[in-house]
């Protein structure tokens, strides 16, 4: 009785602390909320000009993480929403629409009038009602510089039959939030988790609400049990008969002032329902302890469901947190989770039948051998690591290392078609990477995009490879990874102003109609440098001067950053004669 009671207080003591917290960071949020609000009126201001439907062919989509990638339920298609990019300076949102023909392997862009503003790390779900309807739930908005962030708590549907957006506006539903998890589940739509941050605070989430696709209502659940530990970027499926699984996810908490601390969860845990799609349902909590191996620790890892009742995880990253820095290790594995039994297994490729048979047969041989030489001719089963250097356009070589599983040992008893063995030799596999997007359709796992880190600088990926996940046999390149797409801008390089098109998800080199006459302007007398005026204040009052120079000399295809480099350059050399 007194255990439980302390339980119960403790309860209690936990709800109240987190209710404190998030008034302070609504307090705290609101004004930087109003002041992110005002740039995404002017976008959807831009938007609204769209008065008609267009879809066209097009080049694949610029690179992205954080987006959503989803089957369509009735067409040989995906359907790529929305994501982020970053390049060493500005951050780039966008709410573009983009269809992959898995067939034709091939991109189209659709534009539709009064879509959802622009965002990153929300959650979409593929219904199959009414030609099929995809939806989207929250997400963030970031300011160009990356230190201002706004949470939607929006609900919107795309119905793909008739290609029209539709703002659904309905109370009771999740505060505004990012890195939460959806899942369709029967005729409701379960979320779960997420978090919100403003400049100086943050709250991780753990409540679950459920939206009824039938009503169009919004139900807060009060699953009994204990339930996970409040985090964002979960694993959350939905199995056949209605039964969730969470997995994993990450969250911080701030151990003193200005240190936090950051946890990768590992736990994982059942929510289960009677009475599945009825409004009274009765949802309960159950930890789940699941056998055979599960996947090392990590977050921004990538989740989907496949068949026979399994998910994927895909990938992500493992953060080694030290005091003044942070050193990240990618991965590119793949695990699944039977539902059914309960039980994790990395999806190892197979190698072709004939070679399989072949493999038999040499076992037999070796086992009428002496057992010296079995062990000389029997091939390495240790992981084998790929080095692959991939150059950008300008000039930076970036060195990936990706490591890849050796042949998988034939275990007896096992109960998985995957760990009956490996495929012999370095196999080609997407590069380590975090927050891909992934999707599955006819039994093929579909995975693009992405981020990994070289050193300080952040690559962002726009490949797409699949993989039979009935044949585990190879993965597919559909797309190589253009290192043309791939620009990082040094801090130091520009004092540039944060402006609009940083955030706005447009094209990230402008070109405008003002540059035919600065070439005029760019024939004017340099500005002189002042008495006593030392290189660095004498460039910050004439940037803008060099630039155009630089640009009436270099065009106005050339890159932004070579521009102000060349500009730099011009400056310094000017203030050096001058001196």
């Amino acid at each position: 009785m007194g255990k439980k009671g302390k339980r119960d207080k403790k309860g209690k003591g936990a709800e109240k602390t987190a209710a404190k917290m998030e008034k302070k960071v609504s307090r705290r949020a609101k004004k930087e909320e109003e002041d992110l609000e005002a740039l995404i009126a002017e976008f959807q201001s831009l938007d609204a000009k769209k008065t008609q439907v267009t879809e066209s062919s097009c080049p694949p989509p610029s690179p992205r993480l954080n987006g959503s990638l989803s089957a369509h339920p009735e067409r040989d298609e995906l359907i790529l929403f929305g994501g982020e990019y970053f390049n060493g300076q500005k951050t780039f949102l966008y709410n573009d629409l983009y269809i992959y023909n898995i067939r034709k392997n091939s991109w189209s862009k659709v534009e539709i009038p009064n879509p959802p503003p622009r965002r990153c790390a929300h959650q979409a779900a593929v219904v199959p009602t009414a030609g099929g309807q995809l939806w989207i739930f929250g997400g963030e908005f970031a300011s160009p510089n990356g230190e201002q962030f706004y949470h939607y708590k929006d609900l919107w549907v795309l119905h793909l039959a008739t290609k029209t957006w539709e703002q659904i506006k309905a109370s009771g539903g999740p505060s505004g939030r990012s890195g939460h998890r959806m899942v369709a589940c029967k005729r409701q739509l379960i979320i779960f988790g997420g978090f919100h941050e403003s400049t100086r605070d943050y709250i991780y989430y753990n409540d679950v609400y459920a939206f009824h696709l039938d009503s169009f209502t919004w139900s807060k659940l009060a699953p009994a049990g204990l339930g996970p530990a409040p985090r964002s970027g979960c694993q959350m499926a939905a199995s056949a008969e209605g039964n969730i699984i969470i997995y994993g996810g990450y969250s911080k908490q701030r151990i003193k002032k200005d240190v936090d601390k950051g946890t990768l969860h590992t736990d994982m845990f059942l929510l289960k329902a009677e009475g599945v799609g009825k409004e009274e349902d009765r949802w309960t909590w159950s930890r789940l302890s699941p056998s055979g191996a599960k996947p090392p620790p990590r977050s921004g890892f990538s989740a989907a469901v496949g068949p026979g009742n399994r998910t994927l995880l895909f990938g992500g990253v493992h953060d080694e947190e030290e005091e003044e820095s942070l050193e990240g290790d990618f991965f590119n594995d793949l695990y699944c989770y039977d539902m059914g039994k309960n039980r994790w297994f990395p999806a190892q490729l197979k190698a072709p039948k004939s070679e399989r048979r072949k493999r038999r047969r040499g076992k037999q041989a070796e086992s009428e051998a002496a057992g010296d030489e079995e062990t000389e001719q029997r091939p390495p089963q240790g992981p084998l690591e790929i080095i692959k250097e991939v150059v950008a356009e300008d000039g930076t070589v970036m060195t990936i290392k990706q490591v890849i599983s050796g042949p998988a040992e034939e275990k007896e008893g096992s109960e998985e078609e995957e760990e009956e063995g490996g495929a012999s030799g370095p196999l080609v596999e997407p590069c380590p990477r975090s927050n891909a997007m992934v999707a599955v359709k006819h039994g093929v796992l579909f995975v693009y995009g992405g981020m990994f880190e070289v050193g300080d600088r952040q690559v962002t990926l726009s490949d797409l490879h699949s993989i039979d996940l009935h044949r585990m046999d190879e993965w597919k390149v559909l797309l190589e990874m253009d290192p043309k797409t791939q620009e990082w801008l040094e801090e130091s390089e520009s004092d540039e102003e944060d402006d609009v098109e940083g955030a706005e998800g447009g094209e990230e080199e402008e070109e405008s109609s003002e540059e035919e006459s600065e070439e005029d302007e760019a024939e004017e007398q340099h500005p002189a440098v002042e008495p006593g005026e030392n290189p660095e204040e004498y460039l910050s009052r004439t940037e803008q001067y060099w630039i155009k120079l630089a640009r009436s000399h270099m065009g106005p295809e050339a890159k932004e950053k070579k521009v102000v480099k060349v500009a730099h350059a011009m400056a310094k050399t000017f203030h050096e004669d001058s001196v």
